[in-house]
C-alpha cells in the first residue's frame, strides 16, 4: 500500500512573518546605499568647504585667502582639504544617489528616509554657506537699518561702505528685493553681529526645510500619494540641500508658508491659507504667483481672497511703519533684477544660438509672452476645476523658462508643487529643470572644480 504523505503548511508564525519582513528587497538595497553614499557625499562637501577657502564658498572670487573661524563653522579644524575634481565627484554623486534612492523611495521604510532627509540637512547646516552670497545679503540690508539708520529700499549698502560686512556682500549697488516681512526678520538678528546673524539664518534654513518636509507628508497623504516618494523627493533634492540649506536661502522660509497653505486649503480653511500665501509674498514676492491659483483652488474663495488682502495689507502697514513710504518702492527693485541678464538662462541661450547676443529685445518679450500665455492657460484650467497645484507647477515652470534672470535655488518653485503632485510630466519637468540649474552651476557657470 502506497504510502502518502500530507505537504508540509508553511509557517505564518509571528516568527516567519518577521523574517519574511526582514530580508530586504533588490530595491529597499539599493534605496538605503543611495541613502548612504546622499548623506556620504553631503558631509564630505560641508568637510571640504570648512577646511580651506574653495570655490564651495560665495567669497573665493572676491576674496579668495579670507577664512576666518566663524565663516567656517562648527566644522573648523575638522575639515577634509579636497582637489577640486573631489568636490566635482561628490557634488555629481549627491545627485547620482537622489535619482537611485527617488526611485526606490517606495520600498525604504519611512524612519530610513527621514533619517537620512534629517542627516543630510545638519550637513548642510553646520557646513560653511555654500555657493552664494545672498545670506550676507540679507545680513547687510538689516544692518542698513539697524545700524545705520538707513532704510534698505531707498539706500543701498554703498551708503554704508565701512560697515564690516561691505566686503562679503555681493550687491552692492540695489536696494532690498524681500518684503518687509523677511526685512524685519533679518534686522531682529542683527543684535547677533554677522557671525551670529549668518548662524541663525542656517539654522532657520534647516529648520524651515524640514518643517516643509513634514508638511509635504501630511498632504501627501491626504492625497492618497506615497507619503515616502513626495518627502524624497523634495527633502532630499539637492538643490533643496546643498543650495537652499547650505546656502541659507529664503527660499525655504516662504516655501514652508506655501506648503502650510495648501495644507489649509485642502483641509478647509480658506483664511488660514490665504494668509499663509500673503505672508510668504511679503517674505519674497515671487511667492506671490500662488496666489490666484491658491483663490481658485480654495472652495469658499471670497473668503480666501479677503484673508490673502487683509494679511498682504497688514503686512505693508507693517513695513510703512517701520521703514516710511520707501517700502512702496520695492518694485523698481524687482526691476532692476529682472533687468539682469544670467548667461546660462533659456532665454539667453536662445539668444546666442540665433546669433543675437547675449539677449535681444524680441528674444526676451517672445518668452515673456510664452509665460504670459501659459499664466492665463494655467488659471483658466484651474478656474474650470482642474487641480490648482497642478496648474500652479505648471505656470512656475514656465516662468522658470522666461525669466532672464534665474539662480539655482529658483528650482524650489516649482519643486513644491510637483512633489505633491500626481502629475508624472510635471514631477519629470520639476526634474529636469533642477537638473539644469544644478549642472550650470557647479560645471559651468562658476564651476566647483575651480580653486
Amino acid at each position: 500500500m502506497a504510502i502518502t504523505t500530507a505537504p508540509r503548511r508553511a509557517r505564518s508564525g509571528p516568527l516567519a512573518r518577521r523574517r519574511a519582513r526582514a530580508a530586504p528587497t533588490g530595491a529597499e538595497l539599493a534605496g538605503t546605499l543611495a541613502l548612504a553614499g546622499f548623506v556620504a557625499a553631503m558631509a564630505l562637501l560641508a568637510l571640504a568647504a570648512a577646511a580651506a577657502p574653495t570655490s564651495l564658498l560665495p567669497t573665493h572670487r572676491t576674496m579668495p585667502h579670507y577664512f576666518p573661524g566663524w565663516l567656517a563653522g562648527p566644522l573648523h579644524g575638522v575639515g577634509l582639504v579636497t582637489s577640486g575634481g573631489v568636490r566635482v565627484g561628490a557634488a555629481l554623486a549627491l545627485c547620482a544617489c537622489y535619482a537611485v534612492a527617488l526611485r526606490c523611495a517606495g520600498a525604504l521604510p519611512a524612519r530610513r528616509l527621514w533619517g537620512a532627509i534629517a542627516l543630510a540637512h545638519l550637513a548642510a547646516a553646520l557646513a560653511p554657506p555654500l555657493l552664494s552670497a545672498d545670506v550676507f545679503g540679507y545680513i547687510g540690508f538689516a544692518r542698513l537699518a539697524a545700524l545705520h539708520g538707513l532704510s534698505p529700499y531707498a539706500y543701498t549698502a554703498a551708503a554704508a561702505p565701512h560697515d564690516a560686512i561691505h566686503p562679503l556682500l555681493g550687491w552692492t549697488t540695489v536696494t532690498t528685493p524681500y518684503g518687509p516681512l523677511f526685512t524685519l526678520l533679518s534686522q531682529a538678528l542683527v543684535p547677533l553681529g554677522i557671525a551670529g546673524g549668518l548662524w541663525a539664518f542656517k539654522a532657520i534654513a534647516a529648520l524651515t526645510s524640514l518643517a516643509t518636509v513634514a508638511v509635504i507628508w501630511l498632504l501627501a497623504q491626504r492625497l492618497g500619494r506615497s507619503p515616502r516618494g513626495a518627502i524624497a523627493f523634495y527633502g532630499l533634492n539637492p538643490l533643496v540641500i546643498l543650495f537652499a540649506v547650505a546656502g541659507a536661502h529664503n527660499e525655504t522660509l516662504f516655501g514652508l508658508l506655501v506648503a502650510a497653505g495648501a495644507l489649509a486649503l485642502l483641509t478647509g480653511r480658506e483664511r488660514a491659507a490665504g494668509a499663509a500665501v500673503a505672508l510668504a509674498t511679503a517674505i519674497k514676492a515671487s511667492a506671490g504667483l500662488i496666489a490666484p491659483f491658491a483663490v481658485l483652488g480654495a472652495r469658499r474663495r471670497g473668503t480666501s481672497a479677503g484673508a490673502f488682502v487683509a494679511t498682504l495689507a497688514a503686512c505693508a502697514a507693517l513695513g510703512i511703519l517701520a521703514y516710511g513710504a520707501h517700502v512702496l518702492g520695492i518694485g523698481s527693485a524687482w526691476v532692476t533684477e529682472q533687468h539682469q541678464i544670467a548667461g546660462h538662462s533659456i532665454p539667453s541661450q536662445v539668444s546666442k544660438l540665433l546669433g543675437l547676443g547675449q539677449l535681444a529685445p524680441g528674444v526676451r518679450a517672445a518668452f515673456m509672452a510664452m509665460f504670459g500665455c501659459v499664466l492665463a492657460g494655467t488659471l483658466w484650467r484651474a478656474w474650470r476645476g482642474a487641480w490648482w497645484i497642478d496648474c500652479y507647477g505648471w505656470a512656475t515652470l514656465a516662468l522658470l523658462a522666461a525669466t532672464a534672470w534665474i539662480l539655482p535655488w529658483y528650482g524650489l518653485w516649482a519643486l513644491l508643487p510637483a512633489s505633491i503632485s500626481a502629475s508624472r510630466r510635471l514631477r519629470t519637468g520639476a526634474l529636469v529643470a533642477c537638473a539644469y540649474l544644478i549642472a550650470i552651476r557647479i560645471l559651468v557657470s562658476a564651476p566647483l572644480s575651480a580653486g
